[in-house]
């Protein structure tokens, strides 16, 4: 399209639009987002991208700074949207889409749309669900632990070893529950703001998932059964975000699953990019009804008489997709819920 066209179209949007290059060098600034960014009257056509987008958070750190929109992962195709505040300290809404030529290759081109924060409203409904969900969740851990050490101080002399130890025993349980809650609101927190951070590295997807099926087995009296389906290649993954997803997974079968649950590892070929690992998670409950897993991923959405928080796969799906991998749902021939990761290869350049 040529620039003139492509100007006109984008000063008719209603959100602000930025567009630069493969250096790092804008090419286009509608209207709107000269408005918005106070560069009403400026030729920032060649100016780099973080001298014309001047958006900074509450901590002064600046767009381009935080969100590296031309390094990362090689399968990164956008930055979520995120809350910015102008250099007239007006918030607004920012995403960006990350364009390659070719697939796995360098950003060419980076479009970042920019729109005033009237969504505020909906953030300022879901932080009020998050605070009254980690209220409930809270509530009986503590409830637990504060009962407990009470009781050991005010009768420790009158209780035998057993009774010690029984309650010890509780009182860390339950201390583990409550970590395991702040660290999925840690989790949460930073795939809602976009600031996920990964340390990608080939890493033996095998191995990390043997793994976590011999420590879940030492945890529960459910039968986990664990079927690779011919060798498996490497993956480009961060080790301890693909260990907690397949952990996630794996728990979430036995919690709220019945009977055998199955993990199968197997490779995924893609025409067009390295192979990449394909893991199954399978059991033999009631599984999920379709009309239903559309929300299975969205937060605070539980199933079944088990509770929880309902984080845990919202979590799953956040940290996949920040692998570019991708999560699905279907249902066992037999019945039961099935659930699918993809995880991307390593690619060509990396392979030893």
């Amino acid at each position: 399209m040529p620039q003139s066209s492509a100007q006109d179209l984008a000063d008719v949007l209603p959100d602000g639009v930025v567009v630069a290059d493969a250096d790092g060098r804008v090419t286009l600034v509608s209207t709107v987002a000269a408005r918005m960014l106070g560069r009403v009257g400026s030729d920032d056509v060649g100016r780099p991208l973080a001298e014309v987008l001047r958006l900074q958070d509450q901590d002064a750190q600046a767009w381009t700074a935080c969100n590296t929109p031309y390094a990362g992962l090689r399968t990164r195709t956008g930055v979520p949207e995120q809350p910015w505040l102008t250099p007239g300290g007006v918030e607004v809404l920012v995403t960006a889409a990350l364009h390659r030529a070719e697939r796995l290759g360098p950003v060419t081109q980076v479009v970042v749309t920019i729109r005033w924060g009237h969504g505020r409203a909906r953030l300022d409904r879901e932080r009020s669900d998050l605070v009254a969900t980690v209220a409930h969740e809270l509530r009986s851990p503590l409830t637990g632990v504060k009962g407990f050490v009470q009781a050991l101080l005010n009768r420790w002399d009158k209780l035998n070893d057993e009774q010690k130890k029984l309650m010890l025993e509780t009182v860390a349980a339950d201390s583990d529950r409550l970590s395991r809650l702040i660290a999925e609101l840690l989790d949460v927190a930073r795939i809602d703001t976009g600031r996920l951070q990964l340390y990608p590295r080939p890493s033996d997807g095998g191995v990390l998932v043997e793994r976590v099926v011999e420590s879940v087995r030492a945890a529960t009296a459910r039968e986990i059964d664990l079927a690779v389906a011919g060798a498996l290649p490497d993956v480009m993954v961060d080790p301890d975000k693909f260990t907690q997803v397949v952990t996630n997974l794996v728990e979430n079968a036995v919690r709220h699953g019945d009977g055998l649950v199955t993990v199968l590892a197997e490779p995924e070929p893609h025409p067009d990019a390295p192979d990449g690992l394909r893991v199954t998670v399978s059991d033999q409950g009631e599984g999920i009804k379709p009309e239903l897993r559309r929300r299975v991923f969205t937060k605070f959405w539980t199933g079944g008489v088990s509770g929880g928080s309902g984080l845990g796969l919202y979590i799953v799906n956040g940290l996949v997709r920040a692998h570019g991998g991708v999560v699905s749902i279907d249902d066992a021939p037999g019945g039961g819920a099935v659930l699918s990761v993809t995880w991307p290869g390593v690619p060509e350049e990396l392979v030893v």
